[in-house]
């Protein structure tokens, strides 16, 4: 087993990054915290996407800033974790000023846990609250914390043949240039290493050996799956200075990360959404910026597969490489 890819998102100052989760029910929130206001954007590519404020994200709105981001549990319900971030943060005093009131801008996504753990219990606005009270700017923990908690992924054939996915991190530095990524992987898909493209977590074949998930599509087997919710949601950052446009352009890149390491990914059943925060004054070429955020996004979602552990009934990459096939 490699060990992990080196960074977390926090390596791009101003950002801090907070988790709140029941490992009982399996579920979970995390927030990334801007409250001084970051240029913002955000594409979304999954068709099955559970989501909030992404439509700002686009060039030629109003605000152009956001002050949260809140990657979710829940599938819909968790959206309600944002109100707690909103709550923090106007406590604060942090928002979009209109006058009579300040407004925290705080973008959403969710992710589809609630065949895992407890389908009562899901993220809310008290737990929303409590993952920005945990909020640090230091290096987190990763893998089954925050959104990750009840994270699957290769759910081709349900989820007896899933293993567990979580929360992963990642960061590269150029120069003064810092581009940095934090993923929480739920994918319908398998996930594969950057380096060498073998399977790390993804669908069990009855052997104990991976199946290929692209393959099993075609599968008359996969109609068991397809109740099943997925989604890769995630956060790119960097610190070069970029206007609203651009920072579209870099979540774009980022999704070309997840592609490289989620096969399949984007599909029918998937939700994957991807934010992008310019949260800094260095000066770099968008292309190398593009760049890095794919390459980090890529080492991130790996990071997340390999940091998790057993859960729920489900073995999880670190497990099956020591030969322990569940938890």
């Amino acid at each position: 087993m490699h060990d992990l890819a080196p960074g977390y998102l926090t390596d791009v100052d101003g950002l801090s990054v907070g988790h709140a989760d029941d490992a009982a029910a399996l579920t979970g929130c995390t927030v990334v915290l801007c409250p001084q206001g970051v240029t913002a954007g955000g594409e979304v590519r999954g068709l099955a996407p559970g989501t909030r404020e992404t439509d700002l994200l686009r060039p030629g709105t109003l605000v152009e800033q956001v002050h949260a981001v809140l990657l979710t549990g829940g599938s819909a319900f968790g959206l309600a974790a944002a109100d707690g971030v909103m709550r923090f943060l106007e406590e604060r005093s942090a928002g979009y000023p209109t006058g009579v009131a300040r407004v925290p801008i705080v973008p959403a996504a969710v992710l589809f846990d609630l065949e895992l753990g407890s389908a009562a219990v899901r993220p809310d606005a008290a737990m929303g609250y409590r993952a920005c009270q945990a909020a640090i700017s230091q290096p987190g923990p990763q893998g089954n914390v925050g959104a990750g908690m009840g994270a699957t992924v290769g759910k081709v054939l349900g989820l007896s043949h899933a293993c567990k996915g979580g929360l992963g991190s990642a960061s590269r530095r150029v120069g003064r240039l810092v581009v940095s990524a934090l993923f929480a992987v739920n994918a319908f898909g398998d996930v594969l290493d950057p380096a060498d493209g073998h399977v790390l977590a993804g669908v069990r074949a009855a052997d104990g050996t991976f199946a290929n998930a692209s393959t099993l599509l075609a599968s008359p087997l996969v109609r068991t799956a397809l109740l099943l919710r997925h989604t890769v949601i995630g956060v790119v950052a960097s610190n070069a200075r970029l206007d609203v446009a651009q920072t579209n352009r870099v979540a774009s890149a980022a999704h070309d990360g997840l592609a490289r390491v989620v096969r399949p990914a984007h599909t029918l059943f998937d939700g994957d959404t991807v934010f992008a925060l310019s949260a800094g004054s260095a000066r770099a070429h968008l292309a190398l910026v593009c760049e890095l955020a794919a390459e980090v996004t890529s080492l991130a979602i790996a990071n997340a597969v390999r940091a998790a552990e057993p859960a729920g009934g489900l073995p999880s990459a670190r497990a099956l490489s020591r030969g322990s096939p569940a938890a």
